[in-house]
């Protein structure tokens, strides 16, 4: 599994596609389309065209929150919030061979997330981040490690994680020395796509 995710971002599906493409162009191989409160007619076409797009750059496209979209334009998977549908729903429609994420963000959802097989877990946020508009608790690396522990302590097996929420390039070595897997990275991304390459060399 890439241990780099870009979450897309933008107002209008033009600014979606453009930064989806400059990301692609720049060599991410993970693409989560997320876009909040978009016209359902619009982020269909989106999700079709970021499938295709991922597709011919031989990249992952995975669609946040929408299991029914992403089975419609077979998408590569799902991302899903605390609060979206369950994994194994998600499961019965997708079927066992797409990728099921989900989003956590105490050491009871990680778990939580575990049991319910998970095939990677958004864990966040970092810091602060203006991208996500419910904020969750913010985790910073000390909240990182103590997940990290407390899996330990009950001798349950690190899953995929994934850190997210304002993650800078310095970040990601701290990050893996903890046990996180990978970075999902959305602003920094956006901002200067050509930054994938320098986040994919720090990389353990």
């Amino acid at each position: 599994m890439e241990k780099l995710q870009y979450i897309s971002q933008g107002n209008t599906i033009q600014e979606q596609e453009k930064h989806i493409r400059n990301a692609l162009d720049n060599g991410i191989k993970w693409v989560q389309v997320r876009w909040k409160n978009a016209p359902e007619n619009e982020l269909i076409s989106l999700c079709e065209i970021s499938k295709q797009l991922c597709s011919a750059y031989q990249s992952v496209c995975i669609i946040n929150d929408h299991v029914q979209i992403a089975k419609e334009i077979d998408a590569d998977g799902v991302h899903l919030g605390l609060d979206d549908c369950s994994v194994d729903e998600a499961r019965l429609i997708l079927g066992k061979n797409k990728i099921i994420g989900g989003t956590a963000n105490t050491l009871s959802d990680v778990i939580r997330r575990i049991k319910e097989s998970c095939d990677y877990i958004g864990l966040g946020p970092l810091r602060f981040t203006t991208t996500k508009e419910k904020l969750s608790p913010v985790l910073g690396f000390e909240g990182y490690r103590h997940i990290i522990d407390g899996l330990k302590d009950k001798s349950i097996e690190i899953p995929k994680i994934f850190a997210i929420g304002s993650v800078n390039p310095e970040d990601i070595l701290p990050l893996q020395e903890i046990g996180i897997y990978g970075v999902a990275v959305s602003g920094i991304i956006t901002r200067q796509p050509a930054i994938i390459n320098e986040l994919k060399k720090v990389m353990i």
